[in-house]
């Protein structure tokens, strides 16, 4: 049976360890082929503080030995103390080479970039440690957008939660669709993230508006994205003169509200390309861009490459 490998330590987040650990027990229960056997191993034995509750771990990183399939290192708030620690460090660096693929899931990208293991790779994290991972480790390369990116056999993924995103595509890649779907609705997740879909959601990414009618407006817009989101219409609906309208917004969101509704309507063009097969017509029409042009301009501004390309990054990874 393909063997997971967990590394953790004191201070390492509890989802970041038991997320991809309950995905992979899960699949394994629900198929029967061999599917995995999972062990968590820690730099020292006995119970393991997290960030939330105690753990105990099934092995040492000194009594973890022989081929690993998977190697999955965690993150967490004592991340950087375990960077400190040559033993540990040196360890992933050794398990690694024993090791069919090699993942990450959050600030566990440090761990594996501190073992020289992300050198000359491309990257992720957390949204918010992207640009110490960059300050840190200018030999990588770090892409702070993707929930999850592949290198050849070197997988890093985002902040918590997506390491279950990662675990899925991976469950997916293992034993097919069908377990992964089955073990998606198990656990009742969303199946499945895309890799390269953004961390956080355009609504996530602004700050939520204090005021009520500003606040019900950005709960409103994601559905209604093909409807008249100028700001006459959308101060109307507010019930606000177009002019304070337009200034509360921007205060309360950081972004004017035509940089918001461009920034949602980028986001469901991109979840559209990347899990469906409609026409690029058909989507800029539903995402409220009203021609492909438009939605070209806006993806060139917002995502870097065209809504074709976009569309293209996701078959070649499905490849």
């Amino acid at each position: 049976m393909p063997r997971v490998v967990i590394a953790a330590f004191p201070r390492v987040q509890t989802l970041g360890v038991l997320g991809p650990a309950e995905v992979f027990g899960t699949a394994t229960q629900l198929t029967s082929k061999n599917a995995y056997t999972v062990e968590v191993v820690a730099t020292r034995p006995g119970p393991l503080r997290t960030s939330s509750v105690s753990l105990h771990p099934d092995s040492t990183i000194d009594k973890c030995r022989g081929p690993i399939d998977t190697l999955l290192v965690a993150g967490g708030r004592g991340v950087h103390a375990a960077a400190r620690d040559e033993r540990f460090v040196t360890w992933l660096s050794a398990a690694a080479k024993r090791s069919r693929r090699v993942t990450s899931v959050c600030t566990g990208a440090f761990l594996l970039a501190r073992a020289g293991l992300l050198d000359g790779r491309r990257a992720t994290t957390h949204w918010a440690s992207c640009g110490e991972l960059a300050r840190r480790h200018p030999e990588v390369v770090v892409e702070s957008d993707p929930i999850f990116v592949r290198d050849g056999h070197v997988i890093t993924s985002a902040g918590v939660t997506a390491g279950m995103d990662l675990a899925l595509a991976l469950v997916e890649e293992d034993l097919g669709r069908e377990i992964a779907l089955h073990t998606a609705r198990w656990l009742v997740l969303f199946l499945k993230r895309p890799g390269g879909q953004a961390q956080f959601s355009a609504q996530l990414a602004a700050q939520m508006a204090e005021r009520e009618p500003l606040r019900e407006l950005q709960q409103w817009l994601p559905d209604h994205l093909g409807e008249d989101l100028s700001v006459p219409a959308l101060a109307r609906r507010a019930c606000m003169s177009e002019r304070n309208f337009a200034r509360a917004f921007r205060d309360e969101t950081g972004q004017t509200p035509a940089a918001y509704v461009e920034t949602a309507r980028v986001e469901s063009a991109r979840i559209a390309l990347a899990t469906g097969d409609l026409p690029v017509e058909t989507i800029a029409r539903r995402a409220g861009f009203g021609t492909v042009e438009t939605m070209r301009r806006a993806f060139r501004r917002r995502v870097g490459v065209s809504p074709a390309g976009y569309r293209g990054r996701f078959r070649s990874e499905a490849a």
